[in-house]
């Protein structure tokens, strides 16, 4: 757990950093579409980086696994992109092409990618919204028209298929499952175009900050909304089937917009993601960055509320990190911190 005055300290350290402007250091990030959380804590870091003469380019794309397939076919990205992921698609990528996967990653990745640091813990995908108070749980959204992501996406699109199918056997063969991307999932809940809608939250290592979807703002007016979250079993059944490693979460009731009980589903682990071959000199200058920002980005922006040097190094390790931010890391004094976390183990190709 990060207090307040720990985050105070960090600040004191992350306010002295020096960022350095060189133009062979340019970076551009794959994020995902225009809706989504992860993509307004890039704008953000975008602006205040050129403040630094640090040029970092935030690219709409159509989602993290948009990101993996980009990354995964075209080399001349591998030493000038950095990309936002999860652990579980790139658990997921080698086996591209088979079923389930095939409808999302065509083709089996085997490049071997190395994490810069974490940003939240995904909650994205792994709960559902509905207006209708006759849905009680995920179970009855069997048959009825249920509004996700694009299939570009993995939280938003092909998670809560995978949860669907192999939590409950709800099937684009029994249900419509509707690929409408973020922007317009508000409008199609409201309407009553879809039954229900994927929900959008990121989380801090604690449980106790939380990063919304701006999906909530548009829908917040409604006088009642019901929150559709998975037993535990659930989780551990998709572990077993699916070799993920998803973590138990409990949404306090009054987190979100009407939500008037806590929510039970789980997460996955959210981060920024480069090539093996990636300039170290610029993977530090990322971690760097980050760590300089996000005290602000939290405090004062809330855009990144889910910030913290734990937040940061959860789950790395000194296989899976690039050798660029494990020096950044060990630089900062946060490199120890990760101890406290269980470690994500990325295939090895």
């Amino acid at each position: 757990m990060v207090g307040f005055r720990r985050i105070v300290a960090f600040l004191c350290v992350t306010f002295s950093i020096v960022v350095w402007g060189d133009s062979s250091g340019n970076v551009d990030v794959l994020v995902c579409p225009e809706g989504c959380g992860p993509l307004q804590v890039d704008k953000y870091m975008s602006m205040l980086a050129a403040e630094d003469g640090f040029v970092y380019t935030p690219v709409i794309t159509q989602g993290y696994i948009d990101n993996l397939n980009q990354m995964g076919g075209n080399p001349a990205l591998w030493k000038t992109t950095i990309f936002a992921n999860n652990d579980d698609t790139l658990i997921f990528a080698s086996k591209g092409g088979q079923y389930p996967f095939k409808r999302f990653i065509p083709k089996p990745i085997t490049e071997n990618f190395k994490m810069l640091y974490g940003f939240y813990w995904g909650v994205t995908g792994h709960f559902f919204i509905t207006l209708n108070d006759k849905i009680k749980t995920i179970s009855d959204l069997k048959g009825k028209r249920i509004g996700l992501g694009f299939t570009g996406q993995s939280d938003w699109g092909m998670n809560p298929t995978l949860d669907l199918e192999y939590g409950y056997g709800i099937t684009s063969e029994n249900t419509q499952l509707l690929y409408l991307g973020p922007k317009f999932l508000p409008d199609a809940l409201l309407s009553g175009e879809v039954d229900a809608v994927v929900a959008a939250l990121g989380s801090s290592v604690d449980f106790k900050r939380w990063l919304s979807s701006s999906l909530f703002g548009e829908i917040k007016k409604q006088k009642k909304i019901y929150y559709l979250g998975h037993h535990d079993s659930i989780r551990t059944g998709l572990n077993s089937k699916l070799q993920t490693s998803y973590l138990s979460v409990l949404i306090p009731k009054g987190t979100l917009p009407r939500q008037r009980s806590d929510i039970t589903t789980f997460a996955d682990r959210d981060f920024k993601a480069c090539h093996e071959i990636f300039p170290e000199e610029n993977a530090y200058k990322v971690v760097m960055s980050a760590a300089k920002y996000g005290p602000k980005m939290m405090l004062t922006a809330g855009v990144w509320q889910t910030w913290s040097p734990e937040i940061m190094v959860a789950g790395l390790t000194e296989e899976n990190a690039h050798p660029g931010a494990i020096r950044a890391f060990k630089e900062l004094g946060w490199w120890d911190l990760r101890n406290d976390f269980s470690p994500i183990k990325l295939p090895k190709h």
